[in-house]
């Protein structure tokens, strides 16, 4: 979150009415989360989404089954909630989330912070 604020990426946190003392950004009403959701991916042609399988199927529901998505997670079976939604661009990739993202950044060439 830190690094999302201070690069200022738009991002949503969309909480629930269970959720005590949420973060002072958190959106808890539903259909308020999914319009500002909807509004941040717009126009959205890849999705990674890693290791929070729950935010992920979220995310998912809510973009064309034109946009590519990869899902990352330890769990092979909470991918499958989310590849498996009728779309041919899903790709699920069973692997440590930190794991995943050392391996993105060297691919990508960024110098990771020690």
């Amino acid at each position: 979150m830190h690094a999302l604020v201070i690069r200022r990426v738009p991002f949503v946190l969309a909480g629930s009415i269970r959720d005590d003392g949420p973060l002072p950004d958190v959106i808890a009403d539903a259909r308020l989360s999914q319009e500002a959701m909807r509004r941040l991916l717009s126009g959205v042609q890849v999705a990674v989404m890693v290791a929070t399988a729950l935010h992920a199927v979220a995310t998912g529901n809510l973009l064309s089954a034109r946009v590519h998505t990869v899902a990352v997670d330890i769990d092979a079976a909470r991918l499958t909630e989310l590849v498996d939604r009728g779309t041919a661009q899903a790709t699920g990739i069973v692997m440590d989330a930190a794991s995943f993202l050392a391996e993105l950044a060297r691919a990508l060439g960024v110098r990771l912070e020690s």
